[in-house]
């Protein structure tokens, strides 16, 4: 008979984060949990990894069922830690997040949630990201369980394809019941950014890069609004970036000819 599934968990704001504690505890109950996450936030990193100082890990945590590091990198630095030296294997499913907010459209390309799973999916492992659209650090992660469960319970008995992953966002709380889940494409958006120029004690100036976000896709099946209409949202992803509509147009460019 086979045993429990083996869960690799890990997140981007690092491993005392509100939102990686609720995803421990619901993995648990699925089966068994190992927990490679950042000593503290990389929000942001996107796909960066650590090639100019060491990576360390120290374990935090062991009990049957459970093992629990943190680590000095990235996201992407944890997978690979945890794959190659932790586990020296894959497990059966990574889960990463829960993100203290959303990842939905644009934001994917920044998130460091994702490129964790990102990660996973190139190892051929199924992998989730679940992201909570509330950016407090009070935000109430209780009603994502059930979610949560649901989504991992599928992967778990259904698989993914090879190199597809999933992208999950979560509505915040607006006083309103999530009305459930929506299978969704990636919405188009982009940030309106600028800058927030200050000068030091001194005399130096320095910045701090702020904007807004803007939705240029209206449609009904994006995961953008599904968020703003109270669905949770779930994106296959692929990591291929291959325009594989315009190979042929491209075929058509006189590039050999000198």
């Amino acid at each position: 008979m086979r045993g429990k599934p083996l869960i690799f968990v890990t997140n981007d704001d690092g491993i005392h984060a509100p939102g990686l504690r609720i995803l421990i505890r619901l993995m648990r109950k699925f089966g068994n949990v190992v927990v490679v996450a950042p000593d503290k936030p990389q929000s942001g990193t996107a796909h960066g990894i650590t090639v100019k100082e060491p990576l360390r890990l120290e374990q935090l945590a062991k009990e049957k069922g459970y093992e629990e590091y943190s680590c000095n990198g990235t996201p992407a630095d944890c997978v690979k830690l945890g794959f190659k030296i932790v586990l020296k294997g894959h497990p059966d499913l990574l889960v990463s997040g829960i993100n203290h907010g959303s990842n939905a459209s644009i934001n994917i390309i920044y998130s460091g949630t994702m490129a964790g799973v990102i990660e996973g999916a190139m190892a051929g492992v199924p992998a989730i990201g679940f992201s909570l659209d509330n950016y407090s650090k009070d935000a109430d992660f209780k009603p994502v369980g059930k979610f949560v469960s649901v989504i991992v319970q599928n992967a778990l008995e259904k698989g993914l394809p090879h190199g597809t992953c999933l992208n999950v966002n979560i509505p915040g709380e607006n006083g309103n019941a999530i009305k459930g889940i929506r299978i969704c494409r990636q919405a188009g958006g982009s940030w309106q950014e600028d800058f927030d120029e200050r000068t030091d004690p001194k005399g130096h100036k320095y910045y701090w890069l702020k904007g807004n976000f803007l939705n240029t896709d209206n449609k009904k099946d994006t995961d953008q609004w599904a968020l703003e209409n109270n669905w949770v949202s779930v994106v296959p992803v692929q990591f291929d970036f291959t325009d594989h509509h315009f190979i042929t147009e491209l075929k058509s460019w006189k590039l050999n000819e000198h």
